[in-house]
């Protein structure tokens, strides 16, 4: 059985390449949404699990289920999921495998102001000082620290989210009014972008460098248009076993630890 960390669009489609290629997959998400994406794979052979593993329940999970492989297609900002899996694979013997989304080259985008920073606090500090009004493109998640950031009391947050009910409550408790959330699902065009930014009069973006599928390309083309920074999240690197960036590769090593176990 092939357990795919599968909290990303990537992983839902490496999850639905693995069943066509004939093998028993296991994908594990962390939201509802999440799982009804991949029970459109409607195969016999895939296995979801929706409740959240710990290293220690994932380490049970992979034994019990007789794991042969794990690919952490897990979020570029889920460090701990990739570093519970690495723990967990270490202890049992089982081969782990990273793929992980390219970033957007960021030494390209000259005609954008772009300030890299390496956490959300940092990210919060920077963005008060360039405006009044600071659009969030980071997710759900990591919300709170944008709520609570006492550099940001004086500033309007526009948070862009899934239009998922249980994200929606949260923004709701977090104190964002309606006209504070862009409940919507990418991606974005870079078109889509510019009028967004626009309408909230945005002076400054957050975001994290998740690559083109992320749509940070995007993002960056619509806030140079407009003449407003761009605040990059910079993504965190962990010392991984076994890393890819393509499909293919991810195909290939899978293939090669399922016929070391056949032989």
């Amino acid at each position: 059985m092939i357990f795919v960390a599968a909290g990303t669009q990537d992983g839902r489609e490496l999850t639905g390449l693995l069943l066509d290629a004939g093998y028993k997959v296991t994908a594990s998400v962390v939201s509802h949404y999440g799982e009804q994406l991949l029970e459109r794979c409607g195969s016999e052979r895939l296995t979801i699990n929706d409740k959240p593993l710990d290293r220690e329940a994932l380490e049970t999970y992979l034994r019990g289920h007789r794991a042969t492989c794990f690919v952490d297609a897990s979020h570029p900002y889920a460090v701990h999921v990739s570093e519970n899996a690495m723990a967990a694979c270490h202890a049992l013997g089982i081969p782990y495998l990273r793929y992980e989304r390219s970033l957007t080259d960021l030494s390209a985008e000259t005609a954008a102001k772009i300030i890299c920073v390496h956490s959300y606090e940092e990210a919060a500090e920077a963005a008060a000082k360039c405006g009044k009004v600071v659009f969030l493109t980071t997710g759900s998640r990591n919300l709170q620290r944008f709520t609570e950031s006492k550099a940001l009391a004086d500033c309007t947050l526009i948070a862009r989210v899934l239009p998922t009910a249980e994200v929606l409550s949260l923004c709701e408790k977090l104190g964002l009014s309606p006209k504070q959330i862009v409940a919507m699902q990418g991606p974005f065009s870079k078109e889509l972008n510019y009028e967004m930014f626009r309408q909230c009069r945005a002076d400054v973006i957050v975001t994290k460098n998740s690559g083109t599928i992320g749509g940070t390309d995007t993002k960056i083309a619509a806030a140079a248009a407009l003449g407003i920074p761009v605040i990059i999240i910079d993504r965190p690197v962990l010392p991984y076993d076994h890393l890819v960036h393509t499909y293919e590769e991810v195909l290939a090593f899978v293939e090669t630890i399922e016929n070391q176990e056949d032989s």
